[in-house]
């Protein structure tokens, strides 16, 4: 059984760490610089002309914001982190499943591979490039303009069984023997284990690859849909 997936920041809302980490840092760079000013503003005032109480107490509110907003980014932190580990106890369901996303995929030298093209709708020609993980192209294909899926059942070139390894799958579209696309196509593979990275999780599947839980579009029970051609 195939079950589609729509966006997976239903059950993953990644938070960028870089972002976190840089609000966090203005913030407190701000409240640092703040202190610094308003104790050289109280230590080098003109004793005949002293600060005004209300511009003082001013200031003392300000400081005060400040200090929260600190206090409230640190906070929000945490609980983000706790959600991303959360998330990723969720998808622990994943691990057996097969996934479908842009990645390379692991020929054992005997079962065919379920590729699922998705061509430039404008095309007047589509050609697959099979790549092993060395990047030497393996075979050429040529696909019809549409998004069925192809099974590749390992051949080369020279019509033989390419060996057992990792492969990715290139799908160039031409229009006037110009390509207008060219892009990774998807394919279905194992999930491993999740784990996270930063806040974001991601999907480790049966080639070592690392996948963002967001970049899956289909899951379905391992060997399931191998019939379609």
């Amino acid at each position: 059984m195939t079950t589609e997936v729509s966006s997976a920041s239903s059950a993953v809302t990644p938070r960028p760490a870089s972002t976190a980490a840089k609000g966090g840092t203005n913030l407190t760079s701000d409240f640092d610089t703040f202190i610094k000013l308003l104790t050289a503003q109280a230590k080098y005032q003109d004793p005949t002309e002293p600060m005004d109480n209300t511009e003082y107490a001013s200031q003392l509110a300000e400081f005060s914001m400040v200090e929260q907003q600190v206090l409230t980014n640190d906070n929000l932190g945490s609980a983000l982190d706790q959600l991303g580990l959360g998330n990723m106890a969720a998808l622990t369901g994943w691990v057996g499943m097969e996934v479908r996303s842009a990645t390379a995929a692991h020929f054992d030298g005997t079962k065919a591979i379920n590729i699922a093209p998705n061509p430039a709708a404008s095309a007047d020609e589509v050609t697959m490039i099979v790549r092993n993980a060395d990047g030497d192209e393996v075979n050429r294909i040529d696909l019809p303009v549409s998004a069925d899926p192809y099974n590749w059942d390992g051949t080369n070139f020279s019509g033989d069984i390419a060996p057992a390894g990792n492969y990715s799958f290139v799908v160039e579209s031409k229009v006037d023997g110009e390509v207008v696309l060219s892009e990774v196509a998807e394919v279905y593979t194992s999930v491993r284990e999740t784990r996270m990275q930063g806040n974001d999780v991601v999907l480790i599947n049966d080639t070592g690859a690392a996948i963002l839980a967001t970049s899956v579009t289909a899951l379905r029970d391992p060997g399931s849909g191998q019939e379609e051609a």
